[in-house]
């Protein structure tokens, strides 16, 4: 099963850390518009990926939710037909949100620099260092953390759930 060591970090803006992440990555970002529905399950987390050409996959994933470096154990599968999914799994296990995002994506190694625009929370980045064989996770939270120190990142306020857990904090404090 893959395996990857994860950092979130909220950023001031994208355009900000842009310049930084792209003269490591050596190229341009890569834009990707997502749309993530997400379900309730039993153990990790389990969501439906929608990409803006029609594309689609389902992701469950395993991780801790800490604000360090942690690491995260992923299954993705295509998906043919997103919205008979969606309601599919709506009716079996229940919606719990959708997260909306813009992401840019950069590569250093075998690290996903993603930058990410957030509907309605604001913009943040999130390191993926994605462990090779025999590579273990405190090699991987290096990785992560020379990165952080490389983006002038190392102080940044860490995030420790994912958006949908942001999602729902915003919507309890505006209640």
């Amino acid at each position: 099963m893959p395996r990857n060591i994860e950092i979130k970090a909220r950023i001031p803006s994208v355009e900000a850390l842009l310049p930084r992440a792209q003269a490591l990555a050596g190229t341009v970002p890569e834009l990707i518009v997502q749309d993530d529905s997400f379900f309730t399950v039993q153990h990790g987390r389990l969501k439906l990926r929608e990409f803006a050409d029609g594309s689609a996959e389902l992701i469950h994933y395993d991780r801790a939710d800490s604000a360090e470096a942690k690491a995260s154990d992923y299954v993705r599968v295509p998906v043919p037909d997103a919205g008979a999914l969606r309601a599919a799994l709506t009716r079996a296990c229940g919606l719990q949100g959708r997260v909306r995002k813009r992401r840019w994506l950069l590569v250093v190694g075998t690290t996903r620099i993603h930058l990410d625009r957030v509907e309605g929370l604001g913009d943040f980045m999130e390191l993926e260092v994605v462990l090779q064989d025999g590579q273990s996770d405190a090699e991987g939270a290096a990785t992560a953390e020379g990165l952080m120190y490389a983006l002038g990142m190392a102080d940044a306020e860490r995030l420790a759930g994912a958006y949908l857990d942001l999602q729902a904090a915003r919507c309890l404090v505006g209640a």
